[in-house]
């Protein structure tokens, strides 16, 4: 009974502090709601948000259509619920592939160190020397517009963030003596490396993953504004935007409801990852 007790006491201890972080609350709660809507949009959403009404174009918000309707008359709100469903699935999908990469690459460099690391270090060097969404719109520019240019762009310069955070983090863990003493212990280097290093760098790469959903978000977005990202007729907030900005002098709700939810979304995500940051004392 006692060990079952001690096994719970961690987890109590960082509930104890998440719920006493007001901004892991907040973002936590922000972003329930906008995954909420955005899952069952299909269900909830008072219109089809590809139907057009061009008797009823550039209406104002009102009962009817609490967000109003855009130039072809579709319902403004409907269309904002799917465009999040399509934006943050894609922004979460984008970034696994470069956290599995971007992490396992940061573990092995910084506890092989040598000329591996070294070469890992420059490569980072390389691209951090790019502006990073130079980097993403060239590559989605020469991979075609729509999803598969995201994902390809983001596979291939999303990981960077993660291995030179994740490698300066193990380096530093490799000093300490418990890592030592492992190594010293005969443990295998795969047994110290995901048995023991990973779970202390993970709270870190989990902050990070929140951090690059958002800049993943709203790249999308800003892909989707130029033309290069999520392509007519599925919705997408950028698209909605790009649409909508001719008419904000005139009808401001067309371009400016889109984007309040791409700032809800994106303070949402921002006060998860500052709230993780404090809970698991990271800063």
């Amino acid at each position: 009974m006692s060990t079952t007790t001690a096994a719970v006491r961690p987890s109590v201890r960082w509930l104890r502090r998440a719920r006493r972080t007001p901004a892991l609350v907040a973002g936590t709660a922000i972003l329930v709601v906008v995954g909420v809507v955005a899952v069952l949009a299909p269900v909830i959403a008072p219109y089809d948000p590809a139907t057009q009404d061009l008797g009823n174009g550039l209406a104002p918000p009102s009962a009817a259509h609490w967000f109003g309707t855009d130039q072809l008359g579709r319902d403004i709100l409907s269309r904002v619920m799917a465009a999040a469903a399509t934006d943050l699935r894609i922004a979460v999908l984008a970034a696994l592939v470069p956290l599995v990469v971007g992490v396992t690459i940061g573990l092995v460099s910084g506890y092989v160190g040598g000329w591996g690391d070294w070469l890992i270090g420059r490569v980072v060097d390389t691209f951090v020397a790019f502006p990073f969404y130079v980097l993403v719109i060239t590559v989605v520019f020469a991979a075609g517009a729509g999803e598969r240019g995201i994902y390809l762009a983001y596979a291939l310069v999303g990981w960077i963030t993660y291995a030179r955070v994740i490698r300066a983090r193990t380096r530093t863990l490799c000093g300490e003596g418990w890592v030592q003493a492992a190594r010293g212990g005969g443990l295998s280097h795969g047994r110290v490396l995901f048995g023991h290093l990973l779970p202390n760098v993970a709270p870190l790469a989990v902050v990070l993953l929140m951090t690059e959903i958002l800049l993943i978000m709203v790249a999308v977005v800003t892909l989707g504004y130029l033309g290069l990202g999520v392509q007519p007729p599925t919705p997408d907030w950028g698209t909605m935007i790009s649409d909508g900005q001719l008419f904000l002098t005139t009808r401001w709700w067309v371009p400016t409801l889109p984007g309040l939810a791409v700032v809800l979304t994106g303070v949402g995500l921002s006060l998860t990852g500052d709230g993780l940051a404090d809970v698991w004392r990271l800063r």
